[in-house]
């Protein structure tokens, strides 16, 4: 079966991307925009030494920083002022989702339609400086607490250090809405594309050099690029995937004209959480491991010594937990940004209804059945992306880069980014032939 990104690439003529401007406007602002970024993470923050930060980050790399480190591409180890990167925007958007689900308030505000979005943007603007400020003083502290990596310890480093930290946040959100509305793409998440990309080049070139010194084996590193084509052709396809339900509308009549009834697909995605289980499951996983190499480091031991044994890369407990957390949040994600019921009393509001069911509660049981049915199909294909590439990072040693959740967002951000061009494309093939069709007409 053809799916339809293949459908609409092949009725665009690629020849049409150089006269398309707009189009081209549009991917030079995402451009500049995307190196602007990549400017920010190397201005380190005001009042380090970033050099004695850097040996200590690379002793604690092992935990929730080298995750944060890959999203903000590079920024936390050399403690940039984009070292938050978006993420506290990207945590503030998925909590204002959740509190969406069980406030009536913030529900009615988003049934408003453009109105309501306007608002709830706002408070998700409002959380992510909360977010940002407290992310930003905790680590103002962490880095006091480590010898000899702030100038001049104090109150005024701990202001300068949030405020540089929560402005840098506020730019790249400002940043990432103006990729959206000027560029092409979603802007967030073509920021943290950027950073995961940008360290691929070297991820790559460190590990042809442990091959090189005998380290790894040459057969290994063939077997990894193999493996690489093959999970992100299967990311594709999964991420493609769709089960349609059936929606049939019947005859309606507007004055003295009758319509004919018309069918249509309700598509539900395999994988409608996206790339949030990962991430969630890796962040939870990863925080203890941080605290206790921090906590070793300055001289702690006993139960977070058996932390670091026990949920170290690579081990059986961890393994196991990273799994359950990743169903676990496939599941809650999905149930958040997606309502069986409200889409059942839209599908009655407009006539629809599935051949067989009864429209109203009937339909809403049937598609949260088909959902929950699907999911488990989605909930285990993401964990088998993600814990496959770990048991290679334990076995092999390989560049953390290399996991299942950079891969994951990497592939689907492109997919989207991809699929946008090929709409204005498109669009703009479309604007083009209604041009020629008037001047034919007005020729005649």
């Amino acid at each position: 079966m053809v799916s339809a990104a293949e459908q609409l690439a092949a009725n665009i003529n690629w020849g049409a991307f150089g006269k398309a401007e707009e189009l081209k406007k549009r991917i030079y602002f995402t451009l500049a925009a995307l190196v602007i970024y990549r400017l920010g993470t190397y201005i380190p923050l005001p009042g380090i030494d970033p050099s004695v930060f850097e040996k200590s980050f690379t002793g604690n790399r092992q935990g929730v920083l080298e995750l944060f480190n890959m999203f903000a591409g590079g920024a936390v180890q050399r403690m940039a002022i984009f070292a938050l990167n978006i993420m506290p925007y990207i945590s503030a958007s998925i909590i204002i989702q959740m509190l969406t689900s069980v406030f009536p308030t913030l529900e009615a505000l988003k049934k408003e339609g453009e109105s309501g979005r306007k608002v709830i943007n706002q408070y998700t603007r409002y959380l992510t400086v909360v977010l940002a400020a407290f992310q930003a003083y905790g680590i103002s502290v962490g880095l006091e607490g480590q010898a000899g990596v702030v100038l001049e310890p104090g109150l005024f480093f701990r202001i300068s250090t949030v405020l540089t930290l929560m402005g840098g946040t506020m730019f790249l959100m400002w940043l990432g809405e103006q990729i959206t509305s000027r560029g092409i793409g979603n802007g967030s998440s073509l920021i943290i594309f950027a950073g995961i990309v940008a360290a691929f080049p070297s991820a790559i070139v460190n590990t042809l050099e442990l091959g090189r010194q005998g380290a790894i084996s040459t057969g290994l590193i063939i077997g990894v690029m193999v493996m690489s084509i093959g999970v992100v052709a299967f990311i594709v396809f999964m991420e493609r995937a769709q089960r349609r339900v059936l929606i049939t509308y019947p005859k309606r009549q507007q004055g003295n004209k009758i319509y004919e009834g018309q069918t249509s697909f309700l598509p539900l995605k395999l994988n409608t959480s996206g790339v949030i289980p990962p991430i969630f499951a890796s962040s939870l996983l990863l925080l203890p491991v941080t605290i206790a190499n921090f906590s070793q480091s300055q001289g702690g031991t006993g139960i977070l010594a058996m932390v670091t044994t026990y949920l170290g890369h690579g081990r059986p407990l961890y393994m196991v937990a990273y799994v359950g957390l990743i169903v676990f949040f496939a599941f809650f994600y999905t149930a958040i940004v997606f309502n069986p019921t409200e889409t059942a009393d839209n599908l009655k509001k407009h006539g629809g209804f599935v051949p067989g069911i009864r429209p109203g509660e009937r339909t809403a049981q049937y598609i949260d059945m088909i959902l929950t049915r699907i999911t488990v199909i989605g909930a285990a294909y993401l964990a088998v992306i993600c814990l496959l590439p770990e048991m290679l990072i334990s076995y092999a040693a390989l560049p953390f880069y290399f996991g299942g959740t950079s891969l994951l967002i990497v592939v689907s951000v492109t997919m989207d980014t991809v699929a946008q061009i090929m709409g204005h494309l498109q669009a703009h093939q479309y604007e083009g032939l209604v041009k020629k069709s008037k001047l034919r007409g007005k020729r005649r």
